[in-house]
């Protein structure tokens, strides 16, 4: 059996995105765990986890956050397929590897369907991370966004998410570390879905700065490629942290840019492919012919 679990913050916001896709996704007589959510955000999905736990009959574990719409009928059986490898032990929709901190997203990013729907410059609907490349799944990842992330049984009863890590910025980069350090492989899978978040990735620049910073503590040395370092120095991390919100900022920017853009082009071609338009064209040829005289 294939389970669902969302932490739910905003009540509303489940019941409009993430329940229906869950509904949608799930097979008949799966367990789906809505759980109101309890302190952080690792507090509450480990709670999700001791739950989905006590299931002698758990395939996988698949957590939903309550903004995220799963948009795949054949979501159960790509993730049998992920699973059938006994190594795998996480698989997401969208992850990256080369990942050097909580930006994840800096690394070289594997990405399936995923689609981005916001509210910003009217609304609209972009390609998640559409700045980057993209490679397509099936790919082995140093981590996936923990928005929509699926765990092995093994996972489920083994692990658990950092309540250390209080603010929760890379609290699912951290869980896929300590999978791979067990052995395990954490990879993507072609699974659709839409985001309906804002075209900011970093909502709270500050807060993420320092969970940033307490990430990078814990993990000082230990992340992949990294070599021996000397004693923790507070600035380079901190200036580190500015880097990549500075670059994080930037990605936004460019979203944004693009979903200002495209309810411009649609104006644009709507005009330029009217009937007045195709009318008037010689006498917009001739005006242009005497300001040239």
């Amino acid at each position: 059996m294939i389970a669902f679990g969302s932490c739910i913050v905003d009540p509303a916001a489940y019941i409009r995105y993430a329940r229906p896709g869950i509904q949608a996704a799930a097979e008949p007589g799966a367990t789906v765990f809505a759980f109101e959510a309890v302190g952080t955000i690792c507090r509450s999905n480990n709670l999700l986890l001791d739950a989905a736990a006590a299931r002698d009959d758990l395939e996988a574990l698949v957590l939903v956050d309550e903004h995220v719409e799963l948009a795949d009928p054949g979501l159960c059986a790509a993730l049998r397929e992920a699973f059938a490898d006994p190594e795998v032990a996480v698989v997401g929709a969208m992850g990256a590897s080369g990942v050097r901190s909580i930006a994840w997203w800096e690394g070289r990013i594997s990405r399936g369907p995923v689609r981005q729907r916001h509210h910003d410059h009217g609304g609209g609907e972009v390609t998640a991370h559409g700045w980057a490349p993209i490679e397509a799944p099936p790919a082995t990842v140093d981590t996936v966004d923990g928005r929509l992330m699926a765990l092995s049984p093994w996972a489920v009863r083994t692990l658990r998410f950092d309540e250390e890590l209080s603010l929760g910025f890379g609290h699912d980069l951290d869980f896929c570390l300590r999978v791979r350090e067990a052995g395990r492989r954490v990879v993507t899978a072609p699974i659709a879905a839409v985001l309906h978040h804002t075209l900011e990735l970093v909502p709270d620049r500050d807060l993420w700065v320092e969970g940033h910073i307490r990430f990078a503590e814990k993990w000082d040395g230990r992340m992949p490629g990294d070599a021996p370092t000397e004693d923790w120095k507070a600035r380079a991390r901190r200036a580190e942290a500015e880097r990549d919100a500075a670059r994080t900022l930037g990605y936004s920017s460019t979203s944004t840019v693009d979903a200002r853009l495209a309810p411009l082009e649609r104006e644009l071609d709507a005009l330029t492919t009217s009937p007045s338009w195709r009318i008037t064209r010689p006498l917009r040829a001739l005006n242009r012919r005497l300001k040239q005289r």
